[in-house]
């Protein structure tokens, strides 16, 4: 009985396969052709401008998506949308993210959920800015902005704090803790129904 490894003399397929596979044993030189076009591809290149950005004297815009530097956000009236669940920091491929949620009071509130990040870290000695963070967050609470210059002389300035991440304050924003807007619940600010700054 035939061995079912060995290819049988009668198999062209297989032999045609082991010929394509054997070593190459020509190591001739290609024709003058070949190696003038190959020379004509460089010396055409020699004339081409290069594409050199003088940076930091001369800073290209980045593109409309980019993924730099993280932004925690608010809603309209100041309350921050953080409520401190963590799935951004379980999404992080690179444990860059930590956080460490605490509970609101009426007389204490940071958000408008029962919870909020009470610290925040993002160390960007490990982030990779792959954005998974971003895509885990229920309340759109993260997002990344376009600012990538984040070079420092010391490793501790690259760990962000929560006040080095939360958005600034605008028209008509108070700062928190504040309670929410009257007659309105979590469910209106998860569903981006409060308009303007607070009645607080």
């Amino acid at each position: 009985m035939d061995n079912p490894l060995t290819p049988r003399s009668n198999d062209k397929g297989l032999a045609a396969a082991a010929k394509a596979n054997a070593p190459i044993e020509n190591q001739e030189a290609g024709s003058f052709f070949k190696q003038l076009l190959g020379f004509w591809v460089t010396f055409v290149t020699q004339f081409k401008k290069p594409n050199t950005v003088q940076y930091p004297e001369g800073k290209v815009p980045t593109e409309e998506r980019f993924h730099g530097r993280h932004q925690l956000n608010r809603y309209d009236d100041g309350l921050e949308k953080c409520i401190g669940c963590e799935l951004c920091a379980w999404a992080c491929p690179a444990d860059a993210i930590l956080v460490e949620g605490a509970n609101n009071t009426e007389e204490e509130r940071f958000s408008p959920g029962e919870r909020y990040g009470k610290v925040y870290q993002i160390n960007y000695l490990r982030c990779i800015f792959c954005g998974l963070c971003i895509e885990a967050c229920p309340t759109r609470a993260l997002t990344m902005t376009n600012e990538y210059e984040l070079a420092d002389s010391s490793r501790s300035k690259l760990i962000f704090e929560k006040e080095d991440l939360l958005a600034p304050l605008r028209a008509g924003m108070l700062q928190p803790p504040h309670p929410m807007q009257d007659g309105k619940t979590h469910t209106d600010y998860y569903l981006g129904n409060i308009k303007g700054g607070s009645n607080a």
